[in-house]
This record gives structure tokens, sequence and C-alpha cells, in this order.
């Protein structure tokens, strides 16, 4: 199993290499519970100032690179901060988020009125349920991994931005942890949040999860449910 020990095996004595793992902001589609997957779904109103308020949070970590998923809510998410430092956004496929196959445009009451059983799965174990005409959560984070661990290999020393999506996120943070997928649902990513990942002398730590206090005054009193 891959762990935050032994995943990259290029060491460079001296760096401190730090990765802001953020979850894009909302979208229409967060708010009414609707699963997204590979659907191109834009930021909406909120979303956009989540957005801006990750890049006001982010102004003095001297951000050198900017890595996202190629879909719209995450390269949207990207943009203000993009924009401050002057970097380029590098789309990175092995970040899209999990196929949900049919599951995708559906809302969380049709989805457990049409697939009963797999959704109980999905609640109770999540690693075990491949969406119909989609992923597992084991495939969605062997690629997902990868990307992240060359993403890291790349920029040695460096302060990284990265903005893929929640279930990879989540997938992400459990193998940065050393966790089995079953651990999924003991993860929350809020849409607009930062994590912070550290790496040198080839380990990963993680130093900050589900950070949302930039988002003050955005978010809504009522807690965000896990979707």
């Amino acid at each position: 199993m891959l762990t935050a020990y032994s995943i990259l095996h290029t060491n460079f004595w001296g760096f401190m290499t730090k990765v802001y793992l953020v979850r894009h902001g909302q979208t229409e589609w967060n708010k009414k519970l609707t699963f997204r997957g590979r659907i191109d779904i834009p930021l909406n109103e909120r979303g956009r100032h989540e957005a801006n308020a990750i890049a006001e949070a982010l102004k003095d970590k001297n951000i050198n690179a900017i890595y996202t998923s190629p879909l719209k809510r995450s390269i949207e998410t990207a943009r203000p901060t993009a924009s401050f430092f002057h970097l380029e956004i590098v789309h990175a496929q092995g970040l899209i988020d999990i196929s949900y196959g049919n599951w995708e445009g559906l809302t969380f009451n049709e989805i457990k009125k049409s697939y009963r059983d797999q959704y109980i799965k999905w609640e109770k174990r999540p690693e075990l349920i491949r969406f119909p005409d989609g992923e597992t959560l084991d495939e969605a984070r062997e690629r997902s991994f990868s990307a992240f661990k060359n993403i890291v290999k790349g920029n040695p020393g460096k302060s990284i931005l990265i903005i893929p999506h929640r279930v990879i996120n989540k997938v992400l943070l459990c193998a940065i942890l050393g966790l089995s997928n079953s651990h999924f649902w003991e993860i929350k990513q809020d849409t607009g949040c930062i994590n912070l990942i550290e790496y040198s002398d080839d380990r990963l730590i993680l130093s900050m999860m589900n950070n949302t206090c930039h988002l003050k005054g955005i978010a809504d009193e009522i807690p965000q449910p896990d979707f």
C-alpha cells in the first residue's frame, strides 16, 4: 500500500516542498446535492467568492505553480490565485473528478430511490463500490496519487497549489496518511477548503486539513453536508 513514507524515491535534501491542496468552490450542483463527476459544471456566485477568498488566503504564500483538474470548477477556482501570482494554470488529467458513471446528473434523493442497495453500500462501505459504468475509489486514488507524486517530484522546494475535487482530495489524504479508502467518510472536505501537505526527507506530513477560516462571511451558518 502506498504510504507517506514510501511514495517519493528522490530525496531533495534541504528542501521543503509545500502543497496547498484545495477543494474547488461551490457549484449549483453542490448546493442542490446533485452528483457531478465528469460533468463540467462551473462555479456559482458563492463559489466565485470562495475562489477570491482562497487567493486572499494564499497571497503571502509565494505560490510557484498551480495544477488543477481539467474541469471548469477547478480551473475557475484557481484563476484569482493565478492572476495574483502571474502563473499559468496547468491541467492535470489525473486530478479529474471520480467517474460516477450513471449517477452523474442525478440528485441525492434520486440515487437513494433508483440505486438503493448501491447507495447503502456507498454510505457504509465506500471502498467496495464501483459506480455503475464508472470508477472505484481505488482507481481514482491510484491515478490521482500518481499525478500528485509527479507534481511534487517536479517542484522540489516550491510552494504548489493543487485544486481537484471532494472525492479526489479525500482519497489523496487517505493515501498521505497511510489509510485505506474505508476511511473515506472520516475525512471532510468543504468547498473552498485548504489543506497543507509538507514534503521533505522522503516524507509527506499533513500540517493542516479542511481549513475554512478564510471563508468566514461567505459560508452559510448551516454546516455544509459532505457532498
